[in-house]
């Protein structure tokens, strides 16, 4: 049995997010069969869950100051560790627990994405993104190795951050394929979510900023509507963007085709998912893999999703007509014409299932991540 320590963001479902899931599921199937050690803030009571255990670092409700000197004081216990290996998610807070860790060991850092490029082309002020670049190369410097979930951002990391190519292992992120399943017919599922059964159902979750793309999916349904009156998109979702893409939906005249669900709570999202005839994620930047891709999937739904970061590596083995040539609305509203029109005929929920099982269940992920962060190299 190995003890390996990650430091984390906070806990799924306490705290949402593209991160926090895939950690959570990490660590809980390391744990089945080694020692656990999750470090992260805002953790509360360790889960009965194994070998899992919890180091909570500060509290979410801290200034940054207070949080990080409070992640340097807590991480000291890291130092008592008798650990095997260093598996870091989030340099914000890896950072103040570098000198805590142990240097016999090899450290390894997932990357789920450029940071300050993220905030910059959010808008962030310059200085906070001036910031986040100081943390992300500090940290990053001092790793031996570093995962990756997709080649494109294997690619950002070489050319932006000066890593070496032999640094970085390619390892796509999982799905829980017991909890995202078969488990729902479309008509079951819409029934119990209150949603239309006599549409086509375009489904997108995500968060309501800017490179997700979804002002584009709107400007796409408004060419569509007239000659597909059926088409209906659910959106779920929390951000900034709330008021500016409902004002959108309202001026297109859109209101009966496009409903701005909010949060979605997160029991209910495998049932949408099996409610959808299709998946749609069109992200304009920064999409490192897309977790979302292989939810749907394992739920039986196909997805369609613009040519950007990772996402293409998803579904060119096994859908790659679902794929947009560019990420303009124009482009989307083209691929959603001709899925329409049964010009491209999508997968059954059965073989939607089987790709995400066969190449993206979450044993056979986490079995390659232990096998890389194990590999003896400091």
């Amino acid at each position: 049995m190995a003890q390996i320590l990650c430091v984390g963001k906070g806990w799924f479902p306490n705290e949402l997010g593209g991160l926090n899931r895939y950690v959570y599921e990490l660590t809980r199937h390391l744990s089945l069969q080694d020692q656990v050690q999750l470090a992260a803030v805002g953790l509360s009571d360790t889960p009965g869950q194994n070998f899992l255990k919890f180091i909570n670092l500060s509290t979410v409700d801290r200034s940054l100051v207070s949080r990080l000197a409070e992640t340097w004081f807590n991480s000291r216990q890291c130092c008592t560790l008798d650990l095997n290996a260093v598996n870091l998610h989030f340099s914000l807070y890896s950072l103040p627990m570098l000198g805590h860790l142990p240097q016999d060991v090899p450290w390894t850092f997932t990357f789920h994405g450029p940071w300050a490029s993220e905030s910059l082309a959010e808008g962030d002020k310059a200085l906070g993104v001036r910031a986040k670049q100081w943390f992300e190369r500090y940290v990053y410097d001092r790793c031996d190795r570093f995962i990756v979930l997709s080649q494109a951002f294997g690619n950002i990391l070489h050319q932006d951050y000066r890593i070496s190519r032999d640094k970085i292992h390619v390892i796509p992120g999982g799905v829980d394929t017991q909890r995202f399943s078969l488990t729902l017919s479309r008509e079951d599922a819409r029934s119990q979510l209150g949603w239309p059964q006599d549409r086509f159902i375009l489904f997108s979750p995500r968060r309501l900023v800017n490179r997700m793309g979804l002002d584009r999916l709107i400007d796409a349904i408004a060419t569509l509507k007239t000659t597909n009156p059926d088409i209906w998109v659910a959106i779920a979702g929390k951000g900034p963007l709330r008021d500016t893409l409902a004002a959108q939906i309202s001026d297109l005249g859109l209101a009966d085709h496009i409903k701005l669900l909010g949060y979605l709570p997160d029991e209910q999202l495998p049932m949408a998912y099996q409610a959808t005839d299709l998946t749609v994620i069109p992200s304009q930047a920064l999409e490192g893999f897309g977790l979302i891709i292989l939810e749907s999937l394992a739920s039986g739904t196909p997805v369609m999703t613009t040519p950007i970061g990772g996402m293409p590596e998803i579904l060119q083995p096994f859908t790659p007509e679902l794929i947009t040539h560019e990420p303009s609305a124009a482009a989307i509203a083209e691929k959603l014409s001709d899925v329409l029109t049964g010009q491209i005929s999508m997968p059954s929920r059965e073989e939607c299932y089987d790709y995400a099982f066969d190449h993206f269940n979450w044993p056979k992920i986490a079995a390659q991540v232990r096998r890389t962060l194990l590999t003896a190299s400091r």
